[in-house]
C-alpha cells in the first residue's frame, strides 16, 4: 500500500497519528482476507480527502436545497452515469451512506409497515438486513425466509422458495448474501417474483465488483427491478453504497399506487429525505472515481484472478480435510467449518491467523451447534491480496501457511507464519493506480 504523510495530523494530533500509522504499517505487512475488505487506489483516498468533505448538497442534482452547488451537482451526475454503465440500470442513486442503509432505503421505496419480504436466511448466508429478528426492520416488516436445500452443495431450495413465495404473497423477493459462496440463480428468483406479483431485489454488495468484470451474471439480465450494493468490497471503492433500478414487469404489481415507471422516484425520495440528509460529497467523488476504475479493461481482469484466487483456495482447503459449506466457490469467498473439520473454534482460528498476519472473520454455518460470537466457521476471501497481484500460485501459499497454522496451532509457529505472510506482503505492495 502506498504510504500517505500526515504532516498535519502529527503536529495536531500525535496519539491518532500514531494509531492510523500503525494501521497502515498492519495493512502493509499483513493480508485482508476479509471477503468484505479492498484496498482502495490512491486517487479515491485523494478524493476522500478532498474540500468536499466541507460542503452540504442536500437533495439532487439541479434540485438542491443550499447554494454553491456548481461543482457538486457534475460530480454526483459523473458518479450517476458512470453507475449506470456499468451495470446496465437505468436509475442509480449513489447517496446512500451504507449497505445496510440502502436496504432499507430500498425496502421503505416500495413497502409499507407490515409488508412481506421474501430472503435468504441468514445461517445460510444472507444479511443481517436480510430479515434477522435482531434488527429494527424486523419489527418493520414480515420477513420470510429461504435457504440452501443442502450445505454441502451450496444449492438453493428454488422449490421451497416458490411455495413459500405462493403461500406468504410477498412484495419483494430478495436475492443475496454475504456468506453464500455459490452462484445465484437470478432467472429462477425473477420468475418466482413474477408469478407472485413480487419485485424482484438483488443485493450484490459482495459480488457487485464481479458483476463490473464479467466473472458473475448481472441481476438485471434476468429481469430483476431493484439493485443494492456497496461500493467497497470487490468493488474496489470507498466505503459507501447506491441503489439501482431497471426496466418494468409484464404482469402487475400489487400496489396500484407505487409502480415500476415510478421506482427512481420513489427510491430517491426514500434516500432523501426519507431516510438520510445531506450526502457525503466526499464519498460521491470517491464513488465516481472507483467507478471510473472499474470501466477500465484492466477491472475485467482483475475480477476473473479474484474468482481464480478463490477457487484455488478452496482447493487447498479440501485438500487437507476441511469442510467448506457449499462444496466450495464460484465467487470471492469462502466458508470453511474448521470446528467440524480441525477442531478449532471459528473465534480461536480467527485470532490465531490474526497473530500470522492474515485478517479474517469467525462465521456462523448452516446449523451451526455453536454461538455467534465463537462459531463453527471462518469467512475468507481473495478481493484484497488480489488487488496485490496475487495469483495462482501466490493464493494457494497463502492457502497453504493459514492450514498449517491451524493443524499446528502454537505461537511460535503463528509467528514464524507471520515472516512468511510478511515477505509474500512486501513483495507485493498495493498499486498507487489501478487504470
Amino acid at each position: 500500500m502506498a504510504a500517505m504523510e500526515y504532516p498535519h495530523l502529527q503536529n495536531e494530533d500525535t496519539d491518532l497519528y500514531d494509531l492510523i500509522e500503525g494501521e497502515e504499517k498492519r495493512q502493509r505487512e499483513g493480508l485482508e482476507l476479509i471477503p468484505s475488505e479492498n484496498y482502495v487506489s490512491v486517487a479515491v483516498r485523494e478524493a476522500m480527502a478532498s474540500a468536499l468533505t466541507n460542503k452540504y448538497s442536500e437533495g439532487y442534482p439541479g434540485k438542491r436545497y443550499y447554494g454553491g452547488q456548481e461543482f457538486t451537482d457534475q460530480i454526483e451526475l459523473f458518479a450517476i452515469e458512470r453507475a449506470k454503465k456499468i451495470f446496465g440500470a437505468d436509475h442509480a442513486n449513489v447517496q446512500p451512506l451504507g449497505g445496510a442503509s440502502a436496504n432499507i432505503a430500498a425496502y421503505f421505496a416500495w413497502l409499507e409497515p407490515g409488508d412481506t419480504i421474501l430472503g435468504m436466511d441468514l445461517a445460510h448466508g444472507g444479511h443481517l438486513t436480510h430479515g434477522s429478528p435482531v434488527t429494527y426492520m424486523a419489527k418493520l416488516f414480515k420477513f420470510v425466509r429461504y435457504g440452501m436445500k443442502d450445505p454441502d452443495t451450496g444449492e438453493i431450495d428454488y422449490d421451497e422458495m416458490r411455495e413459500i413465495a405462493l403461500k406468504e404473497r410477498p412484495k419483494i423477493i430478495l436475492g443475496g448474501f454475504s456468506g453464500y459462496s455459490r452462484s445465484i440463480d437470478w432467472a429462477k428468483i425473477s420468475a418466482i417474483a413474477q408469478e407472485v406479483g413480487a419485485v424482484a431485489m438483488a443485493d450484490v454488495a459482495h459480488i457487485a465488483g464481479l458483476i463490473a468484470g464479467g466473472a458473475a451474471e448481472n441481476p438485471f439480465d434476468h429481469g430483476f427491478q431493484i439493485m443494492t450494493t456497496t461500493t467497497h468490497k470487490t468493488l474496489r471503492g470507498p466505503r459507501g453504497a447506491m441503489i439501482l433500478s431497471k426496466g418494468t414487469v409484464s404482469t402487475p404489481l400489487r400496489a396500484p399506487e407505487k409502480t415500476i415507471d415510478n421506482l427512481p422516484t420513489l427510491i430517491d425520495r426514500s434516500v432523501f429525505p426519507g431516510f438520510q440528509g445531506g450526502p457525503h460529497m466526499h464519498q460521491i467523488a470517491a464513488k465516481a472515481v472507483a467507478f471510473k476504475e472499474a470501466l477500465d479493461p484492466s477491472f475485467k481482469t482483475y475480477a476473473h484472478q479474484v474468482v481464480a484466487n478463490a477457487k484455488v483456495m478452496a482447493e487447498v482447503f479440501q485438500e487437507g480435510g476441511v469442510r467448506l459449506i457449499g462444496g466450495g466457490t464460484d465467487n470471492h469467498l469462502i466458508l470453511a467449518d474448521v470446528f467440524g473439520s480441525l477442531g478449532i473454534s471459528g473465534g480461536e482460528a480467527e485470532t490465531l491467523l490474526d497473530t500470522a498476519g492474515m485478517t479474517l472473520n469467525k462465521n456462523s454455518i448452516a446449523n451451526d451447534t455453536r454461538k455467534p460470537f465463537d462459531p463453527s466457521g471462518i469467512r475468507f476471501g481473495t478481493p484484497a491480496m488480489t488487488t496485490r497481484g496475487f495469483k495462482e500460485a501466490e493464493a494457494k501459499e497463502v492457502a497453504t501457511i493459514m492450514l498449517d497454522v491451524l493443524k499446528n496451532r502454537d505461537e511460535a509457529n503463528a509467528l514464524k507464519a507471520k515472516g512468511k505472510i510478511k515477505e509474500l506482503a512486501e513483495a507485493h505492495p498495493v498499486p498507487e493506480s489501478f487504470i
